[in-house]
Formats: C-alpha cells, structure tokens, sequence
C-alpha cells in the first residue's frame, strides 16, 4: 500500500532534510512544491508557520534548517553515510549512577542515549559497540559514569538481545520495495522520507554482529538516490 501524501510543511522539512547542501531559495521551494503538488500559496504558508515553529529561519532570503532539525539532519546523515570505523571487539557502557530524578530528566537523558543509539541492557545500563567514529559526547552528562569494556559472552547474541534486528531488517526491506513500487512524486515523498525515519533507527552495528543479508547498505544507497532526485528537482548541484 502507498504511503500518504505528506502535508506541505512536512514536505518542506522533507526537502530541506533530504536535499543538501542547505538552504533553498524560495523558488527553489515553489518548484519542488509545484512537482509534489502542492500551490504556491498553500507552500508560502507552511513555510511561515514553520519559521514561526522555530523547525526553519530565514537566512538572506533563503530557507534554512532551525537549530532542532540540524541536529536531526545530522543523525539522519549518520545513517545514510558511512559512519562505521575500525571495531576493536570494545564496547560503550553509560551507567546511570544519580536517583530520584524527575521523569523530564529521565526521558531527556533516554532520548540522549538513543540519538547515540546506545541501547537499555536494564534500567541506567546503556551500551553498544564501540565501532562509530562519532564522539562520545554523551560521557560529559554529571549522572552518568561511562566505560568501555568487552562481554564475557558472545556479543552477537548480546547484540540480538538489545535490537530486534530481524524485525527491523523485515521493515527496512519492505520499504525499500514500497519506494521501488511508488512512481507518483508526492506518494514518492512519502514512502523516501517512511525509509529515511526506519534508516535512522539503523543500530550501526559491526557487520559481525548482523543477520545475513542486513538492508542497511540497501537502505543507504536507495535513499541516496532519492537524494539525488531532491537536488535535481531543487536545482542544487
């Protein structure tokens, strides 16, 4: 089944998340918006109420990323290049090692730990391979102690029990073919920016950690292509 259409401002989102390098001009919106459907008035207005929104600002005219979706562009990024480095069997371990917390500070240190995509062992105990060339920037947080170390046991089946692999992989191959079988612009959209957000939940794991046949390679070289139609569509070279 097709993915939805998206609404104007997520299609504007869409573009400037998926289209680099940033910003577009308005016309360069007006156009991409005339391919996927959508009127110029109707765009001029998801571009305001996204300014407004704090999701886009106005930079000599044009229209670039806010400060929120910079960082979200640069996690997507991380999923869709090559962010794999040399992996020396090392884990990253962060322990939670501060109690009575409040439940804002508790969710805002989770979503920390997964944009780094570390994974819950048990309750304060997260960790992953040590095989991103990111930096650890989340050591800093003052209640978290953070190691690196090796499982005694065998870290593929560590691996399994911290990500449903299989089930991702499932997802991950099927919107691979739902893109594939889309060839309406903005259905098209949709289906490329359903694959981007699965993309992002990419664990990132060594290649010695995965199921046979892993999408992720796939995943990445399909939504590149996409990419390339954003900049085409765009004007941006």
């Amino acid at each position: 089944m097709a993915a939805a259409p998206l609404s104007a401002r997520s299609v504007v989102l869409s573009l400037l998340l998926g289209s680099h390098p940033e910003p577009l001009s308005p016309a360069q919106l007006t156009r991409a918006g005339d391919h996927f459907g959508i009127p110029a008035a109707t765009l001029r207005v998801a571009l305001t109420r996204a300014v407004a929104a704090g999701d886009l600002v106005r930079a000599d005219g044009d229209y670039a990323l806010g400060a929120r979706l910079v960082g979200r562009q640069r996690h997507q990024d991380e999923a869709v290049e090559d962010a794999e480095t040399a992996w020396d069997d090392a884990w990253e371990m962060a322990a939670v090692t501060v109690t009575g917390r409040t439940g804002a500070a508790r969710a805002a240190l989770r979503e920390l730990l997964t944009s780094y995509r570390l994974a819950e062992l048990r309750e304060g105990l997260w960790l992953r391979p040590a095989n991103l060339s990111r930096p650890r920037e989340y050591a800093g947080d003052p209640v978290l102690a953070t190691f690196l170390g090796r499982p005694d046991g065998d870290p593929a089946e560590l691996a399994a029990l911290l990500w449903d692999l299989d089930g991702w992989a499932a997802e991950g191959r099927r919107l691979v073919d739902a893109l594939a079988a889309t060839a309406e612009p903005a259905p098209r959209l949709a289906a490329a920016a359903h694959l981007v957000r699965h993309l992002a939940h990419d664990p990132l794991l060594p290649s010695a950690l995965l199921p046979p046949d892993w999408p992720g390679a796939l995943m990445r070289s399909t939504y590149a292509d996409y990419q390339g139609e954003l900049r085409d569509l765009s004007g941006v070279n």
